[in-house]
């Protein structure tokens, strides 16, 4: 199954609702979200910084990852960017690809 890198910040409303139902809380949740799509979370933690959770999960596809996105930054409280990862593998193949291209002002 595909992974992807989750980095996400929460705003307003989400800070309140981290704060009475704390962290534990909010990755049970994500679980159980990934769950409805077939998913599983391997890793989430919370850092300093921009964002406040950052973390790793697998998805079927890229439409259920597109759905979760869709489905968390639509509730305002959260906002959550993805990022696929690529195995070693899957470089090497892309490393053997020759695909063409035209720089802007070439």
């Amino acid at each position: 199954m595909p992974k992807y890198l989750f980095e996400a910040t929460y705003m307003g409303q989400g800070i309140k609702g981290l704060m009475q139902e704390g962290g534990t809380a909010r990755r049970d949740a994500l679980t159980e979200a990934l769950k409805s799509v077939g998913g599983t979370l391997e890793s989430f933690y919370y850092a300093f910084g921009y964002y406040d959770v950052l973390g790793v999960f697998e998805v079927p596809d890229d439409a259920s990852a597109a759905a979760l996105s869709l489905l968390i930054n639509s509730s305002g409280n959260v906002n959550v960017r993805l990022k696929p990862l690529l195995t070693v593998e899957d470089l090497d193949e892309a490393a053997k690809k020759t695909p063409s291209y035209r720089a802007p002002g070439q």
